[in-house]
């Protein structure tokens, strides 16, 4: 039972900071939303994907970079040594083809021939192939010689030539060469995208299996065993699949520990029935005189305790499994309430004081469909628990049943006792929890009877809640309509 209970407060844990998570990430009203930057952020830091593309980004840029600027410098430094003469007995050989003076149209068949930039300037002849376009960038001053491509004197050396008549010859590249096709840089554009989002989709794939493992770790600290988590067909196990099988593994061993300490607990809950009914029976035969009677009627009341807590650990046990029988029968809650405060009255003085109400007429109440020794023990511990903790001079504790329309029921247990610190409420209904710790026999058991009304409602397909009441704590047992309830 306490490792069941354990490994429920752990889901009911993670459950609680998934909803924290989703809580902080919707906005509510009245209060602002948080900046987008900051919701990218924790987009980023929450999706495994997202960072994994981030980190693919980076680094291809990263090589892309230091790629380039490689390349680039080993061609600058390899420019003196290999290109350089070429292009400097390339620029003779034009001149010499433009002859001495020089012929214009001579200058414009070699400028239709080649993506060149010529500027002729002399005593004879002044032409530019292209007068629009501005001066070589070499020949720029407002430019830093340090951050030219070309320094001036070189850019004298290589690309500028005086004829023997006084004419000076500047070649350049023509830059329209370059703007007129401005498509490759977008297709380049285009394809960095498209080859982002397939990476993008491809991640996505490669960790598809984490979502179902996420789930079926999440129905494992439920306590569902029932469905392991999907294993796709490979050829070749990944480490996510080994990982599946793993947690697959740990669920099946984890499930058959808590079946053998179930058995093992049905099993001594058994045996020890036939010692204390034996002791009972014992007890029960002792002479009844004024000095015995004291201890005899102490050692029956311990007896009594242990029977009923033995039944109720029995009682657990089989309403905590998958299949919990239930014997179904049309029940009139009303009537099953007050013989329950008939047979608390030997208990508690103060108990003949319950009143138990209704909304309307007693007769128009619905027959429900319920196990009536399963619901007599929710209202029998329910009751037992609020007149334990209520004091006879405090107004005496309320039962209400309400219904609608569709056959939905409602119990309300509420009295006047000093309630429960808010943070226990949660804790309530787990097995052995109780907000005394000291486990006086004068403030309740050992901590099931709140568990087993849980259980009940549980296999009824309702629901247990707790609230204080101010003074008081309120319980509410909701029931579903006959309808909606799927026989056990």
């Amino acid at each position: 039972m306490k490792g069941l209970g354990w490994h429920r407060r752990r889901s009911r844990a993670r459950w609680s900071d998934t909803a924290a998570l989703r809580a902080a990430a919707t906005p509510k009203a009245g209060i602002r939303p948080c900046p987008w930057h900051r919701r990218t952020r924790d987009a980023v830091g929450y999706s495994l994907r997202l960072r994994l593309m981030l980190v693919f980004t980076v680094l291809a840029l990263a090589m892309t970079i230091i790629f380039l600027g490689g390349v680039q410098k080993a061609i600058a430094m390899g420019w003196r040594e290999a290109a350089r003469p070429l292009l400097m007995d390339y620029v003779d050989r034009l001149v010499e083809e433009v002859g001495t003076p020089p012929d214009i149209e001579r200058a414009r068949a070699i400028v239709n021939r080649l993506p060149i930039h010529m500027h002729i300037a002399g005593p004879k002849v002044n032409w530019d192939s292209h007068p629009e376009q501005p001066r070589p960038e070499w020949m720029s001053h407002a430019v830093r010689s340090d951050k030219r491509w070309l320094a001036e004197v070189d850019g004298q050396k290589l690309l500028q030539r005086v004829t023997e008549d006084g004419h000076t010859i500047v070649f350049g590249l023509n830059a329209m060469t370059w703007e007129q096709k401005p498509r490759i840089a977008w297709f380049t554009l285009t394809a960095l995208l498209l080859l982002t989002a397939f990476a993008y989709a491809w991640v996505r794939r490669l960790l598809s299996p984490l979502e179902d493992i996420r789930q079926g770790a999440r129905r494992f600290g439920a306590g569902d065993f029932s469905q392991p988590i999907a294993l796709p067909p490979t050829r070749r196990p990944d480490e996510l699949h080994q990982l599946a099988a793993t947690i697959n593994t740990m669920g099946e061993d984890i499930h058959q520990m808590l079946e053998a300490k179930r058995a093992l607990l049905l099993a001594m809950s058994h045996e020890l029935r036939s010692p204390l009914t034996r002791a009972r029976l014992h007890t029960e035969l002792l002479p009844e005189s004024a000095d015995t009677q004291p201890q005899r009627d102490a050692l029956l009341r311990d007896l009594g305790e242990m029977a009923r807590l033995i039944s109720d650990l029995l009682e657990s046990e089989r309403l905590a499994g998958r299949h919990a029988a239930l014997h179904r029968e049309p029940v009139d809650l009303l009537s099953l309430a007050r013989e329950v405060v008939e047979e608390l009255s030997a208990r508690h003085s103060h108990a003949h004081h319950v009143a138990v109400r209704t909304d309307g007429p007693a007769d128009q109440m619905p027959l429900l469909p319920l196990d009536r020794s399963r619901m007599r023990l929710l209202l029998r511990n329910l009751l037992d628990n609020s007149l334990r903790h209520t004091d006879p001079a405090l107004p005496p504790v309320e039962l209400h049943c309400t219904w609608d329309a569709a056959g939905a029921v409602v119990v309300r247990v509420r009295d006047y006792g000093p309630g429960v610190d808010p943070e226990h409420l949660s804790r309530l209904a787990e097995p052995f929890f109780r907000p005394d710790t000291a486990r006086q026999r004068a403030t309740g058991g050992v901590g099931l009877g709140l568990y087993l009304c849980r259980l009940v409602a549980q296999a009824h397909g309702g629901s247990l809640h707790f609230s204080n009441a101010a003074p008081g704590l309120l319980v509410r047992v909701v029931l579903p309509p006959a309808s909606s309830t799927s026989p056990a």
